[in-house]
């Protein structure tokens, strides 16, 4: 568990600045009190700051891992995980699992992928008041995936070009739409749009 050890004025500016350095909120960690402040003689001779220890019990990463053991251990699959948290964005990359049970994690066009995602963004914003961003991955499917996703809408454009009719793709969640829609933005003669409700919500490709 991350901790660090902090000297302050008070317990107070001691707290917040061990929360800003461990980036936890005051709910997720365990607080000693190692010395209280004291002014010392006549407030001036042998003066201390307060210090102390905090300690992160129960912030984002230690959800996750709390998280992905049980999920893991549920679906009897054996993987090796990583999980990395910064700027308050969490990352957990599944780096190692054989290709059965990849398939299984990652579903029909990462829809299992997405929902296992959606379930730990729920986990580790509990209670948070900054949101944590939160992005799943397994053995770089999602880089994978963006890139074939590119190639469809080129090509798909290519169609609505020749025969001079709009294509709709197959419904997608939102983060791939929006790859679509990006990859067209500066087609000059191409238009992109989404039509329908989720689940079934889909990228229209038209001419302008």
């Amino acid at each position: 568990m991350k901790n660090v050890t902090i000297e302050r004025s008070t317990v107070e500016e001691a707290i917040a600045a061990a929360l800003e350095e461990l980036h936890a909120e005051k709910e997720e960690v365990q607080i000693e009190v190692i010395n209280e402040p004291s002014k010392g003689f006549f407030g001036l001779i042998g003066s201390k700051d307060a210090k102390v220890k905090v300690t992160v019990t129960n912030g984002p990463e230690e959800r996750t891992k709390k998280f992905f053991d049980v999920l893991l251990k549920k679906m009897e699959i054996e993987a090796d995980y990583q999980v990395d948290f910064s700027d308050n964005v969490l990352k957990v990359d599944i780096v190692k699992i054989g290709e059965d049970d990849k398939g299984i994690i990652i579903g029909k066009r990462g829809k299992n992928l997405d929902e296992i995602q959606f379930l730990l963004n729920l986990i580790v914003n509990k209670g948070r008041e900054n949101y944590v961003r939160v992005i799943f991955n397994v053995e770089d499917y999602r880089a994978k995936r963006e890139e074939t996703l590119k190639k469809l809408a080129a090509k798909m454009a290519d169609k609505c070009r020749y025969y001079k009719h709009k294509v709709r793709l197959e419904p997608m969640n939102p983060y791939e739409r929006r790859i679509i829609h990006s990859t067209l933005q500066d087609e000059k003669d191409i238009i992109t749009y989404s039509e329908g409700d989720e689940p079934f919500r889909k990228v229209v490709i038209d001419l302008k």
